[in-house]
């Protein structure tokens, strides 16, 4: 008995190995292509435990486990060009999902990245054509969607070619290229300079239509206010000449003195005011006379 157990060990080990590699766990969101000598037996879509042939090191039975929910490929600075002939860089992602188990073992050997090496030339395709055929501000309008269902549309039946469906088609981000940055801040900014220079020379004709307008309403306040003023000068010397003439008229010898020593005053005002006169003259007649007599008058009244 003691011999005999090693023995049983072994087949015991065996049997294990061989029950263990006999069967195979689908998980949710997995379908498994089971292949028997390489050529495809069957698609198991379903989770579960599911039975297989032993001996997978001599390819009797192998499974192949393949993704069954969604998948996200995203594609980065796509160059695009638009009608009117620039180019922009464009990133974008597809959403797709493996419905042909089949088809994708046949095309792709069941390899995600060489499905999606050719989804990207595809796309790439796709993208320029629809792009090709409208101007850069659809793309940030409401066609947006219009465009993204087109490329989808086209994509679809490469994608089928592969065992794919095509979910969705999204775009994140459509920018300016380098260059066509460059070219678009130039212009901007030659356009921003035009419309500044265009605004200064708004406000230097209305500043000087400004300045005409007050210029001209400062010499029209001066000639009115040197037009008020002669008249009230004029009229105030026609009212001081009206109370002199009165004064005058009350007493003559008086309004004579008077008038004299206004004349003495603004004639002799001044240290350094010199006269050539003689001191007989009218003007001095009250320097000689208190009366104001002029010198001589006297005699000749009497002669005539």
């Amino acid at each position: 008995m003691s011999n005999r157990l090693p023995a049983i060990i072994v087949a015991l080990v065996v049997l294990a190995g061989l029950a263990y590699s006999s069967f195979f766990v689908v998980q949710a969101g997995e379908q498994a292509i089971v292949l028997r000598f390489g050529e495809i037996r069957s698609v198991k879509t379903e989770p579960g435990l599911y039975f297989k042939l032993p001996f997978g090191f001599i390819e009797a039975d192998n499974i192949q486990m393949i993704q069954k929910r969604a998948i996200r490929f995203d594609l980065d600075d796509i160059r695009v060009q638009v009608s009117g002939g620039k180019f922009y860089e464009v990133d974008a992602f597809v959403v797709y999902k493996i419905t042909n188990a089949e088809r994708f073992r046949e095309t792709v050997s069941g390899d995600v990245t060489a499905a999606e090496s050719r989804l990207r030339t595809r796309l790439d395709s796709a993208l320029r054509r629809v792009y090709g055929l409208r101007g850069f501000e659809a793309a940030l309008s409401d066609a947006r969607v219009a465009m993204m269902a087109d490329v989808r549309d086209q994509l679809r039946p490469d994608a089928e070619s592969l065992g794919l469906t095509i979910e969705d088609v999204r775009i994140r981000r459509t920018d300016l290229t380098k260059e066509v940055s460059e070219q678009t801040f130039n212009r901007m900014k030659a356009e921003r300079l035009a419309e500044a220079e265009l605004i200064r020379a708004r406000g230097r004709e209305a500043g000087q239509r400004i300045r005409a307008i007050a210029d001209r309403q400062v010499v029209e306040l001066e000639s009115k206010a040197r037009r008020d003023s002669e008249i009230t000068r004029g009229e105030g010397d026609a009212i001081r000449n009206g109370i002199f003439a009165e004064a005058f008229s009350k007493d003559e010898g008086f309004f004579d003195f008077y008038r004299s020593m206004e004349a003495y005053r603004k004639g002799l005002t001044g240290s350094d005011t010199t006269m050539v006169i003689s001191p007989e003259s009218e003007f001095f007649r009250f320097f000689q006379d208190a009366a104001g007599s002029i010198p001589g008058s006297s005699g000749a009244a009497a002669a005539q």
